[in-house]
């Protein structure tokens, strides 16, 4: 295996010339659900994960918003390797580390830190301070007493005080507990660290401090984040790229500022109205797209577009061919075949972009057939690979429930004449 210096030069860059921290390709992640009581056998998989590709440039921050269960703390665990993905791959600066081992990850492990959400439960109640941020040090091999003065370096720079060294975590706010958490991470000096809703469990007070704090530290340190959150309005202030999750898959990315004013996904539109605004009279006049119901069941989703059971604009076409990424101008991607906020000449500009899952069909928004991009795929045997064309949308899928699943042939509507067919009913945008 090359080093990771090595893997740096090798990586590829990105548009702005800056190399690609952070690939991940067609990424599954399935939970076996196994029954019986003589042989113990798998009777379904639950979706945690499912045809997930992104990218996140050096320096940059990719925040991954959606509902709970939506998959972004699974696809936090892939990322940093304590979940090892059902297929796809993950690339850190070059270097594959989907399938490593443990000894193989060792040198990976010193650049991929991750903050859990929980800062009580991810502290060690019988452990010091110091204990707790010099672990990993020690761990990596870093001499006895360089430990202890690199702790309380750690200690100041997140804002506590170096004489905390010594106190247990039962002796700090939550707002203080998340900070030893973040210098925890800092102490190997990682150059990606995942965060995953590292502010929901504090204070809006708070919350404010430490996003703060994690600014000011990408900006010494050249940090690349993840940010994983549910709530929009956090993610907005940290991120650079923003990706919407819904039931296991991608439905929009984008780059923050474009997302908030000009969101393309249903989905997308359903969360944004979603985010208070302080003054009530703007707050109770505003015109928002309510959803209803629950999110579908992970071990049986349903065919086509994965939010069609909720979405408002839903018609057959949904059911029948799961929507590609459309990539419309600003490097705004969206899965969607009854797009927001784009006119018509943008939409016939959009192209077919290569993060599209492998099970999406070729139809664009207005009816034409877009072109697969080069991406590189993530290898036989993939579940849930079937083209759409052949009429086998998401066919293969472990428990994927796609009965009447239609084909993606030419014959398929205008996005034109699919609006004027009128949106369905929530629970009447079954494909049958």
């Amino acid at each position: 295996m090359s080093t990771t210096a090595d893997a740096a030069k090798q990586g590829d860059l990105g548009a702005n010339g800056r190399h690609r921290m952070l690939e991940i390709e067609h990424a599954q992640l399935y939970f076996p659900v196994r029954a019986g009581v003589l042989v113990d056998r798998t009777v379904a998989h639950v979706h945690a994960v499912d045809d997930v590709s992104l990218q996140l440039q050096e320096g940059h921050t990719l925040g991954i918003v959606g509902e709970s269960g939506c998959g972004k703390s699974t696809l936090a665990r892939c990322i940093v390797r304590l979940l090892e993905p059902t297929s796809g791959s993950v690339r850190f600066r070059g270097t594959d580390i989907t399938h490593l081992g443990r000894k193989e990850l060792e040198p990976i492990r010193r650049e991929v830190q991750l903050v859990f959400q929980d800062p009580t439960s991810s502290l060690n109640p019988r452990k010091r301070v110091g204990q707790i941020v010099g672990g990993p040090m020690r761990l990596h091999g870093i001499e006895k007493d360089k430990v202890e003065p690199r702790v309380r370096e750690l200690l100041e720079r997140v804002g506590l005080s170096p004489e905390h060294i010594n106190r247990f975590p039962h002796e700090f706010s939550g707002g203080q507990r998340q900070r030893i958490g973040v210098a925890r991470a800092l102490a190997l000096d990682p150059r990606l660290i995942v965060l995953d809703e590292p502010v929901s469990a504090l204070d809006v007070s708070i919350q404010a401090q430490v996003i703060n704090l994690l600014d000011d530290l990408q900006d010494d340190f050249g940090l690349s984040y993840v940010f994983i959150a549910h709530d929009l309005s956090v993610v907005r202030h940290v991120s650079d790229y923003i990706a919407v999750m819904y039931l296991g898959k991608v439905m929009e990315l984008s780059p923050a500022k474009q997302l908030y004013d000009k969101p393309i996904h249903p989905y997308t539109e359903a969360l944004l109205g979603a985010i208070p605004i302080p003054d009530p009279e703007e707050n109770r006049a505003r015109d928002r797209m309510v959803i209803g119901g629950e999110p579908a069941n992970p071990l049986d989703p349903p065919s086509g577009c994965r939010f069609r059971t909720r979405c408002p604009r839903a018609t057959d076409v949904c059911a029948e061919i799961e929507p590609p990424f459309a990539e419309y101008s600003g490097g705004h991607l969206a899965a969607c075949h009854h797009p927001l906020s784009v006119s018509q000449e943008e939409i016939a500009g959009a192209t077919r972009s290569p993060l599209s899952p492998l099970s999406a069909g070729e139809v664009m928004p207005d009816g034409r057939q877009g072109t697969r991009g080069g991406a590189p795929g993530a290898g036989s045997g993939t579940a849930g690979s079937g083209t759409a064309g052949s009429g086998t949308a998401g066919s293969g899928m472990a428990g994927s429930g796609t009965a009447g699943s239609g084909t993606a042939g030419s014959e398929a509507p205008s996005a034109t004449e699919r609006d004027e067919q009128g949106p369905a009913a929530d629970g009447e945008a079954t494909g049958s």
